[in-house]
């Protein structure tokens, strides 16, 4: 005797997290023809990978795969969009949870053309974060030129009469001062949890000098400097006086594999330092750069042939050797490190123009804990329960990961997603 399935009390599904995960997953399901509810705190979707200069596996630009899925999206009256919003509250199970959404005021609304009028009366100044602080923007800014969606937003640092002039600015009635919080309730079947990473925060590397050296930078800030759209228009520049380094050292592992700080692989940071010692050859084939490593980690056949091209490098040198020490000349600001050759024994004192951390990825979730009943390891990282729940983490919410490796991943969360609706 067949068992009658019993129908869900929602038919839809939640996506939290708009980065590149959570794009995935959100089309994967709208185009067979799920409503998907994609929930972004940022004022914009693309999360990290919008931030990259470059990426793996072709070294495409962030709007090579970002400008189609956000046309894609666009035209699919399936997926509803709120960003500056974040979860309050997860009640229920698979096949009806009610979700609490607190949506942050933007001030701006859907009449803005982006005509930059607010920004031209606008004098307060606030640190970039897109860009990590490496320059300054107005308080009434959009977040970047491919910013979606193509609106702008002002900071809670701009003053009312300051609000006021943008507002007298706006040929198209699209500043609104009055727009308050909204809290949004919504039922659905099933959630994927895809709320990224972050980079770890270098500032706790006590003995690398992050923080106190203007020539000691992180890979994704180098990303946002290698970028046209960063904050030297692409050019790779030292941060103390704005001249071209000669020597770049990349120090690997900073923070990951080490129980102090991060004790896993973060997976992506191999290749993310391979990768912009090509930004660098670039634009400057004189240079030299210099990779100080505990294990080059390279996944799979292409990444392995990416590393031995640079292999082949004459002017890419790689030291088998952990940067132990950082200080820095003050005449100079050049950045002195110090490690050993853990093949030759030999301990190395090297000045150099620029160092980049290759700093790891921590899961949001580790910081901003999911306020709903999900199972996280001692990382941060949600463990998927697919027998019993009806939330799926995806991407690096769930373990480090590259973009492919995480939009092969979201695509298979959308399709858990799926299946708990249609076996309620």
């Amino acid at each position: 005797m067949a068992v009658e399935k019993k129908a869900p009390v929602s038919s839809s599904i939640l996506v939290v997290g708009g980065g590149i995960s959570g794009l995935t997953a959100t089309l994967e399901a709208a185009e067979v023809g799920y409503e998907v509810f994609l929930v972004e705190k940022n004022p914009f979707l693309g999360g990290r990978v919008a931030q990259l200069n470059q990426y793996f596996p072709k070294l495409c630009p962030p709007a090579c795969g970002l400008e189609i899925n956000f046309r894609r999206i666009k035209d699919n009256p399936k997926i509803k969009v709120f960003t500056m919003a974040e979860i309050e509250k997860v009640d229920g199970g698979p096949g009806n949870y009610q979700v609490t959404i607190r949506i942050q005021p933007r001030y701006v609304n859907d009449n803005c053309t982006c005509c930059g009028e607010c920004a031209k009366v606008c004098d307060t100044e606030i640190p970039n974060e897109f860009n990590f602080g490496m320059d300054r923007i107005k308080a009434a800014y959009i977040p970047h030129n491919m910013a979606f969606p193509a609106r702008y937003v002002f900071s809670s640092d701009m003053g009312a009469d300051e609000a006021k002039r943008c507002k007298e600015a706006c040929k198209y009635n699209a500043v609104d001062l009055d727009m308050e919080p909204k809290i949004l309730n919504i039922q659905v079947g099933s959630i994927i949890w895809a709320t990224g990473w972050s980079p770890y925060d270098a500032t706790k590397l006590d003995n690398l000098g992050f923080g106190r050296y203007q020539n000691v930078i992180t890979n994704m800030m180098m990303e946002r400097l290698a970028s046209h759209n960063g904050p030297t228009s692409g050019k790779i520049l030292r941060l103390s006086d704005d001249q071209p380094p000669k020597i770049i050292a990349f120090a690997q592992c900073a923070g990951s594999r080490d129980e102090k700080h991060l004790p896993y692989c973060s997976y992506i940071c191999c290749m993310a330092s391979l990768k912009q010692a090509t930004y660098i050859r670039s634009q400057y084939p004189d240079a030299d750069v210099y990779i100080y490593y505990i294990d080059i980690r390279t996944p799979g056949r292409r990444y392995e042939q990416f590393y031995n091209q640079l292999k082949a490098d004459k002017k890419v040198h790689f030291v088998k050797g952990k940067v132990a020490e950082v200080n820095e000349d003050p005449s100079t600001a050049n950045i002195i490190l110090v490690a050993e050759n853990t093949l030759t024994g030999e301990k190395i004192k090297q000045t150099v123009d620029m160092l980049v951390l290759a700093t790891g990825m921590q899961p949001n979730t580790e910081k901003d804990k999911p306020i709903a009943n999900l199972n996280m390891n001692s990382d941060g990282f949600i463990i998927n329960d697919y027998d019993n729940s009806g939330i799926f983490a995806a991407g690096c919410a769930n373990k480090p990961a590259d973009v492919v490796s995480s939009n092969q991943n979201a695509t298979g969360m959308a399709l858990k997603a799926i299946q708990t609706l249609v076996r309620r």
